[in-house]
């Protein structure tokens, strides 16, 4: 395993975003989910679920962790879930979250009712705490409700001062 230092772009939270949204997307419709990412306020992606008909109306949060953070919560703002009820409402879908968590080399993603992910993660002062540890971790997955799946991730050969043929590289280049 090469353990690389790392260093999120400016735009970091914007791409991890999209990403978040394209990856529950593309797990949805790989399940024959029809579904389709959604530009409004509350809701990123509207679902049909072909298992038991119900409209999805899906608010996606992606975090990116960086080496030593991967077991940190997620944080949800609290006025996200009166967002998410009233995109809802307008669309005639049953509110839900899906998380998505890039902890290095395992990025896992959960789908539930937006009610369920309150039971774990009540509001506090300003958020909800979606919790990431090995105990929360075995309690989602015993959770009819949870849907989740993970990917593993390996960085194989990149960029950096570590590359073991650099100067090869440079005289290469300079030919």
């Amino acid at each position: 395993m090469n353990i690389m230092k790392i260093n999120k772009s400016s735009r970091h939270a914007k791409i991890a975003g999209d990403f978040g949204e394209a990856i529950v997307l593309y797990w949805l419709s790989k399940y024959g989910f029809e579904c389709a990412s959604v530009d409004h306020t509350g809701i990123d992606i509207i679902a049909r679920n072909p298992h038991t008909q119900e409209i999805m109306g899906i608010s996606v949060k992606c975090r990116s962790r960086k080496e030593g953070t991967e077991s940190e919560c997620v944080s949800v703002s609290n006025d996200n879930f009166d967002k998410v009820e009233t995109a809802c409402s307008a669309f005639g879908c049953i509110p839900y979250f899906a998380i998505v968590i890039d902890a290095g080399e395992i990025i896992r993603r959960f789908i539930l009712p937006m009610g369920r992910l309150l039971k774990y993660c009540p509001k506090g002062k300003r958020v909800s705490s979606w919790k990431m540890t090995e105990s929360f971790l075995r309690s989602y997955a015993k959770d009819s409700q949870i849907r989740s799946f993970e990917l593993r991730a390996e960085t194989t050969n990149w960029w950096g001062n570590d590359s073991p043929y650099k100067n090869e590289e440079t005289k290469i280049c300079q030919r």
